[in-house]
Formats: structure tokens, C-alpha cells, sequence
């Protein structure tokens, strides 16, 4: 059986992976030079950047499983803290190392920067949603549910909203209520671990999908970059991929692309036009990273900083990576900073830190990364595709497929796996 993978990323990594263990030939094409999609490495006066700044949740035990297998060892490559939530000099919130629930309710019940009314109420609120096994009879948006529970605005200012933004990456007052409370569930009320913070001590393509492609070419499969995929077409029991003016036949083949391309790539098959009409109706949100190199070391009062200006998570890339005198920033969702040019959001951003922490060293250089569609708009009610498709030698993969989650890594993980799953049921 041949099996292609269209899509280097997490999802088309993590597919491979799954399919290469079980002793299938697998065949993957990624359009860009790196592996990652859009959590990749990005080299800018040689040093290793990501294209997107993430972070991993110890809730991630698909991810953290597949790093296990590739041999890409996540007590070596990750940086694990117990929950620290920082937003500099307003609020702070820090899960002690206990059990679970206890963990929780001592972070919540601490927390820095509100009153003792304020915890109390963002602690009745985490109980009436564990009361509900975290599900709503219908979804309403973030906003909504806040308000619903009477959270005071320094949490809806400082926790829950910053929360929602750096999660779903759609604004609080169009985000699922839902999706955000499944985050909380599997992340904040589950096991201790699920809530600790996995930062990369390695760039993203490092991190995961380079390994992963060391080991499907271990198990006879074959990885290609900087190869476009032209078409997919169906024809009989085969499906033909064009790639570089070759046209392939494979027995199956998983479209692990993003949205927006998938649906280009995928437009012509009739039989898909129920998951076309899906796509077509999704919206998008950007995440911008802002990198700022100093000559110097400047040290952040902690690994990972929230601030209330434009830059919404400042990360100290020295203490986590290594990467002396660099600091980098993320802005997630839409706002301002889409009007700006890439010199004035750095400019904005650098006089921000150094409004937060004082006067900075000598600024050698900047560098923006902007993902203009770097996720799917994670609303009240939309409805996403399936990994199985109407085609049963055709299966989709990515983190914008149907499941409890938003756009992470960890989705985008699952749903090749899922993939992957589906081919291998088919074999046998």
C-alpha cells in the first residue's frame, strides 16, 4: 500500500509517523523548505526563530507521546514549569504542585493583583463548569459566558480573556464558549501535569517534524521539501498527486495542507464539494511574532511575561533557548498592529518592554513574522470538517478538522494520527 502525506506540518508529521510505525510506505510532500506549516523555523542573521511563537501544554499527550517515539526527548527538548500566569506588575497567578483539583484552587484562590471577592468569584465559576462536566447546553461566546458567571473585570482583564486570545486566537465577544471551556477542562481541571507549561528549548522544526522525518526514512518512507503539490485527483481505486510535473498514483492519500489551501487543492473533486463549502466559510485570525535582538543579555523577570500593551507575551529566548540578548513577542488575534508597518510594530513593541522594564541595551536588529492566517476564527457554532471524507482513500488532517479543541499543536497532532488511523483501518 502506498500512502501519501500533502503537508509537512505537525498534522502531516504526525500522520506519517503513525503510518511509518505500522510498516506502511508513506510519501510526504511539503511545499516549503522546512518542515513545521506554521509552527516552523524561520533563520534571520543566523539564528533559529519560529515563524509562530507557541507553547505546549502538558495536557499535550499526543504530541509528547510522538516525541517520545521519534526520539525527540520532551524532558530534553522542553523546559516543563508549573503553571505561572504573569501579566507584569498587575496580576499573577502561580499552581503549586499538588493534586489535582487542589493545584487550582490554591492558584486561584493566591492569585496576585485581585481581591478576595474577585478569587472567590473565578473560583465559583471553575466549580459551576466543573458541575456541568464543562458543557454548555448551547454555545455562547466567551464574552457572554463571563459575564453570565459575574467575573469581575481584573480576571476578564488579566486570566480569562488573555486566556481565550492565546487558546481559540479569536477575540473573547466572537470566540466559542465551549471550545474555550474544553480548554479549560483539559488543561486547567485536569491532572496537575495537564496545567504545566512546555516551552521549546529548540526551534519548532527541531522540535518535532525534522525528527519525525528521520524516522519515517528510517522505516522506508520518503520526505520531500520544497516539493508543491499541484493536484489530487481521484481516479478509480487511485489517487493521483502532481507534484514537479510527476503525476503519482497512491492508494491513499492524506491532505494535511491548511484550510484555505486545502480547499484550492481539493476544489475540483466533486465528490468534496459538502467539505469545500465547509472551508469556504471559514474566517481567519493572524498571531505576529515580534523578534528583538540586543546586544546584550536582558533578563525578564520571568520565561514567559503577559503585558497590557500591544505585545500581549513577551518570552525571555535566553533563559529558555539559549539565545543570548533576544526577545521575542507574540501578538495574537487581529487589532492595531495590523495597520502598522513591520518597523513601527517593532519600534511599538520595543518601547513597550522598555516602559515594563527600564532601559534596554543597544537594539542590533528586528524582525516581524507575520501569519496573516495563521488559524481558523474559533466562533460560536462552526462547523468543521471531518478527518474521513466523502472519498474513502481520502483523509484530511489539521488542526481546523471537527474535535473538542481550537487551533494548537496538539489538535493539529491528533488529527494526523486520526488520519492515519483511518488509512491503516482500511488496510485491513
Amino acid at each position: 500500500m502506498k500512502v501519501a502525506v500533502v503537508g509537512g506540518g505537525y498534522a502531516g508529521t504526525a500522520a506519517a509517523v503513525t503510518l511509518a510505525q505500522s510498516g506502511v510506505p508513506v510519501t510526504v510532500y511539503e511545499a516549503g523548505p522546512q518542515l513545521g506549516g506554521r509552527a516552523r523555523r524561520v533563520t534571520v542573521n543566523d539564528v533559529a526563530l519560529d515563524n509562530g511563537l507557541h507553547i505546549l501544554l502538558g495536557a499535550y499527550s499526543d504530541t509528547l507521546r510522538l516525541m517520545n517515539l521519534v526520539a525527540a526527548d520532551p524532558a530534553q527538548a522542553l523546559t516543563r514549569l508549573s503553571l505561572q500566569w504573569r501579566i507584569h506588575r498587575r496580576f499573577s497567578m502561580t499552581a503549586p504542585r499538588l493534586p489535582a483539583p487542589l493545584h487550582l484552587i490554591i492558584a486561584l484562590l493566591t492569585a496576585r493583583g485581585a481581591s478576595w471577592g474577585e478569587r472567590l468569584a473565578a473560583l465559583r465559576f471553575m466549580r459551576a463548569m466543573r458541575g456541568r462536566a464543562f458543557r454548555l447546553e448551547r454555545d455562547v461566546t466567551v464574552s457572554e459566558l463571563l459575564a453570565s458567571h459575574a467575573q469581575s473585570a481584573t480576571f476578564v482583564r488579566c486570566l480569562w480573556e488573555p486566556l481565550c486570545v492565546a487558546a481559540l486566537n479569536t477575540p473573547p465577544e466572537r470566540a466559542s464558549a465551549q471550545t474555550f471551556l474544553n480548554v479549560l477542562r483539559d488543561g486547567l481541571d485536569a491532572d496537575r501535569a495537564s496545567s504545566d507549561l512546555l516551552l521549546a528549548r529548540h526551534d519548532l522544526s527541531t522540535l518535532f517534524p525534522d525528527p519525525a522525518a528521520a524516522y519515517v526514512r528510517a522505516h522506508g518512507g520518503v520526505v520531500n521539501t520544497s516539493c508543491l503539490v499541484d493536484t489530487i485527483e481521484p481516479l478509480g481505486n487511485a489517487i493521483n498527486v502532481t507534484s514537479r510535473d510527476t503525476r503519482t498514483p497512491f492508494n491513499h492519500v492524506i491532505c494535511a495542507v491548511s484550510p484555505h489551501r486545502a480547499a484550492a487543492l481539493l476544489a475540483s473533486i466533486q465528490q468534496l464539494a459538502g467539505t469545500i463549502a465547509l472551508l469556504d466559510r471559514f474566517r481567519y485570525q493572524p498571531i505576529y511574532s515580534v523578534y528583538l535582538q540586543f546586544a546584550t543579555r536582558v533578563t525578564l523577570p520571568s520565561p514567559m511575561l503577559g503585558t497590557a500593551g500591544i505585545a500581549q507575551w513577551l518570552f525571555d529566548r535566553d533563559a529558555i533557548c539559549g539565545q543570548r540578548g533576544l526577545v521575542a513577542a507574540v501578538i495574537s488575534a487581529e487589532g492595531p498592529h495590523q495597520n502598522m508597518t513591520q518597523d513601527e510594530l517593532a519600534r511599538t513593541v520595543h518601547r513597550e518592554i522598555e516602559a515594563e522594564l527600564g532601559p534596554l541595551p543597544t537594539l542590533e536588529w528586528h524582525r516581524v513574522i507575520a501569519e496573516k492566517r495563521a488559524t481558523f476564527e474559533c466562533t460560536v457554532g462552526l462547523e468543521r470538517p471531518l478527518t474521513r471524507t466523502s472519498l474513502a482513500n481520502l483523509h484530511l488532517a489539521g488542526d481546523y478538522t471537527a474535535s473538542d479543541y481550537p487551533a494548537t499543536i496538539e489538535a493539529a497532532v491528533r488529527s494526523g494520527i486520526a488520519a492515519a488511523n483511518q488509512v491503516l483501518q482500511r488496510q485491513l
